[in-house]
């Protein structure tokens, strides 16, 4: 129901744009967001969208940074990724969830999506 794409090899101060793409079910959830995971690492909310009230989160890492968006035609929810960095490795996690989802808590959302692996190198 939900299918992220678009990670890849960037070098250092990059650009990519990860896609998550939608039944009509999980995309008309309220709260889309994204997760990273690196290895070794738990993990770790990175942005969320609530569309009810067109509110958006990052975390304080990427802030500045990142940008979620969606485009309602093709049901694709978007995290576009600039001036990354080493630290920003990890695998992608899209995530969609109701009304009630507190948006940086992972153990909250209702869908996942596949992951997609983005590796930044120095």
């Amino acid at each position: 129901q939900l299918q992220a794409s678009g990670g890849g090899l960037v070098q250092a101060g990059g650009s990519l744009r990860l896609s998550c793409s939608a039944s009509g079910r999980t995309f008309s959830s309220d709260v889309v967001g994204w997760f990273r995971q690196a290895p070794g690492k738990e993990r770790e909310f990175v942005a969320a969208a609530r569309w009810s009230t067109y509110m958006t989160y990052y975390a304080d890492s990427v802030k500045g940074r990142f940008t979620i968006s969606r485009d309602n035609a093709n049901y694709t929810v978007y995290l576009q990724m600039n001036s990354l960095k080493p630290d920003d490795t990890a695998v992608y996690y899209c995530a969609a969830g109701g009304a009630g989802v507190r948006p940086g808590n992972r153990y909250e959302f209702n869908y996942w999506g596949q992951g997609t692996l983005v590796t930044v190198s120095s």
